[in-house]
């Protein structure tokens, strides 16, 4: 018997595979070192190192057994039946051994190349930066919220085999639809295929916990040359469950886990609500309807148990309501200095025009405001109004992606989207003419 060496090199097919097989494992594993060397911080290195290499690396594998296949049967002596392994043969015996140590060889490669492949997958840098477009705004919204160190994955992918099974063909289409480009401007929500809060939110916060009250500061600033301020300070009655006794108040009253609160949205995006039904703890069931809607016109459709993101519904990715919300919030916290007259007005007015792109928007919401605000100011005052007027801008307007105020609204209030309202409203009431209060006192006092 040749050499086996011989054997697959004489077999072009065979001998592609081997030159293939060879150079992407060299190619793999250089590349593997200069990443945890930290040297490659491209988000589509991770692509090339654990998925391209690795695929050609597979092929060139596939293409050596082809080629010795089409050669075996090309000759008439070994077309039929399996080869003699005689081990008395020196040949033999060299061949069971590089077959054996490339074998390992192989399956450490491949080891390490899916290892890094599912763990590159749940990267943050893959869920937010390789799929540039649509994903920019929600990747940039997370890096700025309270939800930042949280990986995408602890929220998007449920737990065991079932929910990382679930992530990857959910990814897989998604995947799919960006390189298509059909995928949908802006992104629908609710995701209506998140994991139960259960394997996800409740990780990390205590559903049967009593927090009580919470003062906010609300801001709030007129359009003259003084920016003259108004401070509004609402306690909070969050409220919550008292652990272990089946009791609760407040606002968090909704997520006591013996309370238990169903309802009927008419529409998908879980605006309108026709239907809400009420167990309590002791076990008193309270139903309303809303107005001109019966029993009837709800039977059959599916209910949903209120959970967290029912309020909380964009907990990672929020985005401003209003510019005037966000440079009111700016000018409170003394991000921008409210001794630059009207700044507010033209703050607001720059950040409330449309631009084709962010890439344009920037640069004209500094010509605008310079333009507006009388010359003489402080530079480094109006720098910083600048600055800040279009940080507001990168983190809330995407024209790409048609994401612009309010588009996607924030359920956890009722000042700039239905929010509590939706249930809180007085019309929904039982048979018997009770309503879901909406008084104001139930959640928050003015201070």
């Amino acid at each position: 018997m040749r050499p086996v060496l011989a054997k697959i090199l004489s077999n072009r097919l065979s001998a592609i595979g081997v030159a293939l097989t060879t150079a992407s494992a060299l190619l793999f594993l250089f590349l593997l070192a200069l990443d945890i060397a930290g040297v490659l911080q491209n988000p589509y290195v991770g692509i090339l190192i654990f998925l391209i290499v690795p695929a050609i690396f597979v092929s060139g594998l596939l293409l050596i057994p082809i080629g010795l296949r089409r050669e075996r049967q090309r000759d008439p002596l070994q077309a039929s039946g399996w080869p003699t392994l005689d081990l008395s043969d020196r040949h033999l015996r060299r061949a069971v051994l590089f077959v054996v140590v490339a074998t390992i060889m192989n399956l450490a490669i491949l080891s390490v190349a899916s290892f890094g492949a599912v763990h590159y997958s749940e990267s943050q840098e893959f869920c937010g930066q390789t799929c540039h477009t649509p994903m920019t705004p929600e990747f940039t919204a997370h890096g700025v919220g309270p939800h930042a160190n949280v990986g995408c994955v602890q929220c998007h992918v449920g737990p065991g085999a079932r929910g990382f099974i679930a992530g990857k063909l959910a990814g897989t289409r998604q995947l799919y639809l960006f390189t298509r480009g059909t995928f949908h401007r802006p992104i629908p929500t609710p995701v209506h295929n998140l994991p139960t809060v259960e394997g996800t939110c409740l990780n990390c916060h205590w559903a049967d916990r009593y927090i009580g009250d919470i003062e906010k500061n609300i801001y709030e600033h007129a359009n003259d040359d003084a920016n003259t301020q108004t401070k509004t300070t609402l306690l909070l009655h969050v409220g919550g469950a008292k652990a272990g006794t089946g009791q609760g108040k407040g606002i968090h009253w909704h997520a006591n886990v013996n309370n238990v609160v169903e309802y009927v949205a008419t529409d998908d995006s879980r605006e309108t609500v026709s239907y809400v039904r009420a167990t309590r703890a002791d076990g008193t069931v309270r139903e309303y309807f809303a107005e001109g809607v019966t029993a009837e016109k709800i039977a059959g459709q599916p209910r949903r148990r209120m959970d967290c993101t029912d309020c909380h519904n964009r907990p990672a990715h929020t985005y401003a309501a209003s510019p005037e919300r966000e440079v009111d919030a700016a000018l409170g916290e003394g991000l921008i200095d409210a001794k630059i007259p009207f700044v507010r007005r033209e703050a607001v007015r720059a950040l409330s025009a449309t631009y084709p792109s962010r890439d344009a928007a920037l640069p004209q919401i500094e010509e605008t405001m310079r333009a507006a605000l009388k010359s003489g100011q402080d530079e480094q005052a109006l720098r910083r109004a600048i600055d800040v007027t279009q940080g507001i801008y990168r983190r809330s307007v995407f024209p790409e992606m048609k994401i612009t105020w309010g588009t996607y609204p924030n359920q956890r209030g009722h000042t700039v989207s239905n929010g509590c309202f939706r249930c809180h409203d007085e019309a929904h009431t039982t048979r018997e003419g009770l309503a879901i209060s909406q008084d104001c006192e139930t959640c928050h006092a003015m201070q």
